[in-house]
């Protein structure tokens, strides 16, 4: 009996891990967004390796258009646009998957306390998280950029503190619906201590629509880091697609192809990013599975 109900207990995670992919799978759209993930995974860890070409370099006579000298041409001052897709894909990825974990960081621990204890801690939490969502997101991320000046570091930094205060209510949110549940006060009834219902029992349980805003906090980070390279606040020292755009908007009617490309390889990182997360949502929301 008792190894009847522990294989019934190893089988229960695997049940639901097929049920999510299989929801997931069967979403056409959640799959187009997958194999473009995939391909541009590829390209940020192989690509360096096929096409060893250093961005930063003039190959070729400035703003050739594509296919004369180089396949996708070079910008104003001669680099090659291919390289600069392959070697930004690196910096971008970085910067988007950085700035969304310190986001979740700061959003989940202040959901959590906020959700947890409720009463003061709640109205303190929630005052803050107030004063920070009415602010202007990209004017506050450019002034931290530019008062500590414009790195990698900066911008992940900026990116996280203007980008938390979503995560943070719905932790709080799903909180307040899981504290009450039976399970959390068998927990309670048995000693256990607040820190470990808080992250042991209840964040597991929270988790499903805190990794689908994870998923679209990628993309959210990675236009806003494009968005700061194009206002001139990117990293100089390092080659991304917001800083291609960036150098070449002086020169958008003539060199097009030096802003288009970097634009089309954003758009498209960021619509497999949408596509993932909308079928994320679908297969770990039991709702949405009951309805389908």
């Amino acid at each position: 009996m008792a190894d009847d109900v522990k294989m019934n207990e190893i089988a229960a995670p695997s049940r639901r891990f097929l049920e999510a992919w299989y929801m997931f799978a069967s979403n056409k759209a959640a799959l187009l967004g997958l194999g473009l993930g995939i391909l541009i995974a590829g390209v940020t860890i192989f690509g360096p390796m096929i096409y060893p070409t250093d961005p930063f370099e003039m190959v070729g006579a400035p703003m050739s258009p594509p296919g004369e000298e180089l396949l996708l041409g070079t910008d104003f001052l001669g680099r090659d646009i291919l390289a600069g897709i392959v070697y930004g894909a690196r910096t971008t990825v970085l910067v988007g998957f950085a700035a969304t974990f310190f986001t979740l960081v700061i959003g989940i621990l202040i959901g959590v306390l906020a959700g947890f204890y409720g009463g003061w801690v709640e109205n303190l939490l929630m005052r803050v998280t107030e004063f920070f969502q009415v602010l202007p997101a990209l004017l506050l991320a450019m002034v931290l950029v530019a008062l500590f000046s414009p790195s990698l570091y900066t911008i992940i930094f900026a990116i996280g503190v203007v980008s938390w205060t979503p995560v943070a209510r719905l932790t709080r949110a799903e909180f307040l619906k899981i504290k009450e549940r039976e399970f959390v006060m068998a927990e309670r009834a048995i000693g256990a201590t607040n820190w470990s219902i808080m992250w042991k029992v209840m964040l597991p349980n929270a988790a499903p629509p805190l990794i689908v805003a994870a998923t679209l906090g990628v993309g959210v980070a990675i236009l806003f880091e494009a968005a700061l390279s194009f206002l001139g606040l990117g990293d100089p020292n390092a080659f991304s697609w917001g800083y291609m755009i960036g150098a070449s908007r002086d020169f958008i009617w003539d060199t097009w192809w030096a802003v288009t490309f970097p634009g089309l390889a954003i758009f498209v990182t960021v619509l497999s990013i949408s596509l993932i997360g909308d079928g994320l949502n679908d297969a770990l929301n039991p709702k949405l599975r009951l309805v389908k």
